[in-house]
């Protein structure tokens, strides 16, 4: 009886690993979450441009947390927009 949790996650983990979203750039075939990500990083870049510029980085937070938070924020952002189901 223990084994049938178990095999019910396995199953459930093939079955929905063909899930993710595939995008085609000139024949190459690329999980959506990768240019998600790219995109986050580029916008967070961009974040980070408009903060020196206003003059507002001098009042975040502690910046290691606050830029990656921003990366992730940024790619979620980008998946929902463009890959939700």
């Amino acid at each position: 009886m223990r084994c049938a949790p178990r095999a019910a996650v396995l199953v459930a983990s093939a079955i929905g690993a063909g899930c993710d979203p595939i995008v085609s750039i000139q024949g190459a075939f690329f999980p959506a979450w990768i240019l998600c990500i790219f995109g986050g990083l580029a916008l967070t870049a961009v974040s980070h441009r408009v903060l020196v510029a206003t003059g507002l980085q001098p009042h975040l937070g502690p910046i290691a947390l606050v830029y990656p938070s921003l990366a992730i924020a940024w790619t979620m952002l980008l998946w929902l927009v463009f890959f939700r189901v």
